[in-house]
């Protein structure tokens, strides 16, 4: 059974914003500019299909949320009454703040918080049959919700504000280390890791559950980092939930990592999301943007500058100059044939995420926490084969 789901918006790259926002997104692919930092992702439509989150809630009895009800005055309390110094972004509906709250687990200990404020809605709308069901879906590459407050803001119109109660990431988002302005670039150890998680947490979404919820907004923003550098998926509330794959709808993301037939015609799929992943690939090995206009203008799209390399023995000029000397040869290679995998144009023809993980898996030759996947389309035998054919360059070019 397939569900999609697009609501409020609660992108948790808005998060942790660390400096000014440039520019805001274009659905047009002329004019779409990569945002500078992990913050401008928000302003994506955003609205409610609420019978679908109802539909799949009663698709999980049995399984019930954590989620935490806050009261206004607890988060006043966590955030010393909204203060200005307490302010860490500022989302498309407000502020967000980094607060403490008490830890229900043990009491005596606090947690740390992001929280922001989500769309307002009317109280018709079935948005706590929403919430509660992101509070269902928890994963170790996830951003988890902690909870939320409903608060009454315009009470004669029948309308409230919810505020969403996340853990805090404190170490900011990928994209926040991508950027040439990084005084702490990834290394390439942690890029592979971070290329992992990343695929763990899509192919449980798409994968690990008795529904499948399409992500429609992957990138590197929407990557947070926790204090241990465990990369966690965030933004679920772009996500879709529906009733069938390829349907058509209004394009919700950020065009530089939107598979053609998404932008094109507005069907979303699983493969979308793989396709979107696949840019992200090229993020990682290149340290670029996938639309950058600063750049000579045979660079400034990112698929089509490393496309003459893909097949090339001599990865080097569009390795991220930043790893000079650091870089494996082989499992870059390895991942631009991943990457290439990826970004078929036909989506039939592009691999499932589960399979896209355990091909990272190889790469990093660490296996995946993650087993309650459903049996990939080829078996593994099959593709390690296709994958080992892929990358014979490589083996050939390290034996030189």
């Amino acid at each position: 059974m397939v569900f999609y789901w697009r609501c409020f918006s609660f992108g948790e790259e808005e998060e942790i914003k660390y400096e000014p926002r440039t520019k805001t997104e274009s659905t047009s692919t002329e004019e779409i500019e990569y945002e500078s930092e992990s913050q401008t992702q928000s302003s994506s439509a955003q609205t409610f299909y609420t019978a679908s989150a109802s539909s799949a809630s009663s698709n999980w009895p049995g399984k019930p949320n954590s989620l935490r009800v806050f009261t206004v005055a607890q988060l006043e309390v966590a955030t010393d009454n909204f203060s200005s110094a307490r302010k860490i972004g500022e989302g498309r509906y407000g502020s967000i703040y980094k607060g403490v709250v008490k830890s229900l687990e043990h009491p005596f200990n606090k947690i740390q918080v992001a929280i922001k404020y989500a769309k307002r809605v009317t109280k018709e709308h079935n948005w706590l049959d929403e919430v509660n069901f992101l509070g269902v879906v928890e994963h170790p590459n996830l951003v988890k919700l902690v909870g939320y407050c409903v608060k009454d803001n315009e009470i004669e119109r029948g309308i409230v504000q919810l505020l969403l109660v996340y853990n805090y990431m404190p170490n900011k988002s990928v994209r926040d280390h991508l950027s040439t302005m990084s005084e702490s670039p990834l290394s390439w150890t942690m890029r592979l890791k971070v290329a992992q998680d990343a695929a763990r947490g899509l192919a449980y979404l798409h994968e690990g559950m008795d529904i499948q919820i399409l992500f429609r907004d992957f990138n590197s923003s929407r990557l947070l980092l926790d204090n241990q550098w465990n990369a966690k998926l965030s933004d679920l509330g772009v996500a879709r939930i529906g009733s069938q794959e390829g349907e058509t709808d209004a394009f919700v993301g950020n065009v530089a990592y939107s598979s053609p037939e998404y932008v094109l015609t507005g069907k979303v799929s699983s493969k979308s999301d793989v396709w979107s992943y696949g840019v992200f690939l090229y993020e990682l090995i290149t340290g670029r943007k996938p639309v950058d206009r600063n750049r000579p203008q045979n660079e400034q799209k990112l698929i089509e500058w490393v496309k003459p390399y893909v097949h090339s023995k001599n990865l080097q000029p569009i390795i991220d100059p930043r790893l000079e000397g650091v870089c494996s040869m082989k499992s870059a290679q390895a991942l631009v044939t991943i990457a290439d995998l990826c970004l078929k144009r036909n989506p039939r023809s592009r691999l499932k995420m589960s399979e896209v993980l355990e091909l990272v898996n190889g790469v990093t030759g660490v296996p995946s926490q993650v087993t309650n996947l459903t049996p990939a389309r080829k078996s593994s035998k099959l593709l390690k084969s296709w994958f080992t054919k892929a990358c014979c360059c490589v083996c050939i070019e390290s034996k030189k």
